[in-house]
């Protein structure tokens, strides 16, 4: 019997597909892929409970004896259609994205209050209050707290149906290359989200040729046509696709749907995003830093933020500048080349805070007791004070005020040989401030280790850059200058 004899057999292997577990007994009658419908479904439900529960409770407490609970429910249902229109067309219904709670309840509160607002200047001028309307504000508090709690429930729903596996069966048949493992890979990865693999056959591991293929699409086939199935998944390399592509051809004669689950190294193309470009489809392996829209969206706001900070803090800047002149001799200023957007070099400005002006091939970090630093320079750099004058770089476009903060060349050169990856933070301008300074990254940076988790952070701000990000980052840095982190 040849290999492809041994690879063929009369019926799929299903003894060797691991029982599903006793705690999977007692199934919900809700499949995984139907989490997105119910959750839209449950968003526009609890928006017109909130409406209706509104109403009532300021019928009761104002004492009216009767309630207009037709316009109530009219806004709610206005407002549950433009809640769920704009969720879901940021693809926040998704099961991956209903895990990240912290996510939804921001989302959640941007669109409730941003609608809300809608409502208010539409209807809030044009026409006089009445005493119907009383219970908008009710509506807007009421809505928001349930939709949290909502989001809450969901979470803990989808949790718990993974780790118990309580989602509904979806009977498949998998057809892979892949071997059978009992406790990893697609099997066990497909029973945690509910489907139940009724029959198993095996890819043989060469090809198998035209001969090899009509003797596994028939046994398919009749396996198929005999059992209450719902899918069909066929799991292998992309690498195979040119033989599987016939393969999978014969199968459509099934009134199924067919499932491909690419695997090995070609695979990782698959999990990035894909474009047009004219009539051809094309992968898109980096995501560029910026759009032109977010570009000029982001420089406005360092323009008007650092112009702002620069005029509140001109007294104190003022005195910082005397200070120094009086407390040691040299410029007030200190100017070091520095590696910024693309891999071009600038001059940073910062208070001089050092008997030093090191701008060189061999530059020695500060140390926490550093007999170059001057009296007010230790003030000044336990404060971040020192990089205010950067304000000045984030109006000439060299820096922004959110961003990886930029080295001097001689530690560039070291830690991009150090870290992998390293020169992916060269992709966007540097930043007075940055995701990484905020989760305690600041200061020297003496080992390797420090190196990789500054730019690890650096990495996943660029990778997931968004207006909403860099306010949050300027929100929560005076909090960390106060906290005072590797500051000296």
């Amino acid at each position: 019997m040849n290999f492809v004899n041994r690879h063929l057999s009369a019926q799929p292997d299903t003894a060797r597909v691991s029982p599903e577990p006793s705690i999977s007994r007692h199934k919900w009658p809700l499949r995984y892929d139907w989490i997105e419908h119910v959750a839209l479904c449950a968003d526009v439900a609890t928006i017109l409970f909130a409406g209706v529960l509104s109403k009532l409770l300021y019928r009761l407490q104002s004492g009216q004896s009767e309630g207009d609970y037709g316009s109530a429910l009219g806004l709610a249902l206005v407002s549950a259609a433009c809640v769920a229109s704009v969720l879901k067309a940021q693809g926040l219904y998704r099961p991956i994205e209903l895990f990240m709670l912290k996510n939804q309840v921001r989302a959640v509160f941007t669109t409730w209050t941003s609608l809300l607002l809608l409502i208010w200047v539409a209807y809030g001028f044009a026409i006089r209050p009445h005493p119907s309307q009383g219970a908008g504000p009710l509506f807007a508090i009421l809505g928001l707290v349930l939709l949290v709690a909502e989001r809450w429930g969901i979470r803990s729903l989808l949790v718990r149906g993974l780790s118990e596996r309580k989602f509904a069966s979806t009977n498949i048949v998998l057809i892979s290359d892949q071997p059978l493992s009992k406790d990893a890979g697609l099997p066990e990865v497909l029973a945690m989200h509910g489907y139940c693999v009724r029959g198993r056959f095996t890819l043989p591991l060469i090809e198998f040729g035209p001969a090899g293929r009509k003797r596994l699409t028939s046994r398919v086939i009749d396996y198929v046509r005999n059992a209450p199935l719902d899918q069909v998944v066929v799991e292998a390399s992309p690498e195979r696709w040119p033989e599987l592509r016939a393969f999978v051809a014969d199968l459509r004669v099934l009134p199924l749907p067919i499932m491909f689950v690419p695997v090995g190294t070609t695979s990782e193309l698959l999990r990035h995003p894909t474009r047009n470009l004219g009539s051809a489809v094309c992968v898109e392996l980096q995501r560029g830093p910026l759009t032109s829209l977010e570009c000029v969206t982001k420089r406005s706001m360092d323009v008007v933020g650092a112009g702002l900070a620069l005029v509140m803090s001109a007294p104190l800047l003022a005195l910082a500048a005397v200070a120094i002149k009086l407390d040691s001799p040299g410029p007030v200023f200190f100017r070091q080349q520095r590696c910024g957007f693309n891999g071009r070099t600038f001059l940073i400005r910062k208070f001089r805070t050092m008997h030093v002006l090191e701008d060189g091939h061999l530059i020695t970090q500060a140390t926490p007791l550093d007999r170059r630093v001057t009296r007010v320079g230790k003030l000044l750099r336990r404060t971040s004070f020192d990089e205010l004058p950067q304000l000045l770089n984030v109006l000439e476009g060299s820096m922004s005020l959110v961003g990886p903060r930029p080295h001097a060349l001689a530690h560039d050169g070291q830690f991009d040989k150090l870290v992998r990856n390293y020169a992916f933070r060269r992709r966007v301008r540097p930043g007075l401030t940055g995701w990484a300074q905020i989760h305690g990254c600041r200061g020297a940076t003496p080992t390797t280790s420090m190196i990789e988790a500054r730019v690890q952070y650096d990495l996943w701000y660029i990778d997931n850059w968004s207006i909403r990000l860099d306010l949050a980052i300027l929100l929560r840095t005076p909090m960390e200058v106060l906290r005072g982190r590797n500051a000296y």
